[in-house]
């Protein structure tokens, strides 16, 4: 169940905009076989000069169609697992007319305690939801 967060820099339609998400829920789709309707994305547009995403030192410059990606998941996954779907990500954006370099993925790892789905409960813990992996 990871919650994905979507920043780029306003100018996009809505339908690009949609093109993005999908493409990369369809990406962890493939790579981690969840269930379709675990879908929890949050897009939001930014004015531009509130998006900073420079090289890092690696030799590549960034456009200002830059997508910046946040992906918070239960740990456990192997690096391999990860970097494949980074691999997958990108490719669905180049897909959308995303360029690499402009494809930044943060991803962030925490347990099941750590999730509520609503009502103030944490559904893994109380055994409302099983926990993935399990």
């Amino acid at each position: 169940m990871p919650l994905v967060r979507i920043d780029v820099n306003e100018g996009r339609s809505p339908e690009v905009l949609h093109s993005l998400s999908r493409g990369i829920h369809g990406a962890i789709l493939a790579e981690y076989g969840i269930p379709e309707r675990d879908y929890f994305h949050i897009v939001t547009e930014h004015p531009k000069g509130q998006i900073f995403a420079q090289d890092a030192g690696l030799g590549f410059e960034r456009t200002p169609d830059v997508v910046m990606i946040q992906i918070f998941t239960q740990g456990g996954r192997s690096q391999e697992a990860k970097q494949s779907l980074f691999a997958a990500v990108a490719a669905k954006l180049g897909e959308a007319g995303v360029a690499g370099e402009d494809v930044f993925i943060g991803y962030v790892e925490n347990a099941a305690g750590d999730w509520s789905f609503g009502f103030g409960r944490a559904q893994y813990v109380t055994g409302e939801l099983a926990v993935p992996g399990k």
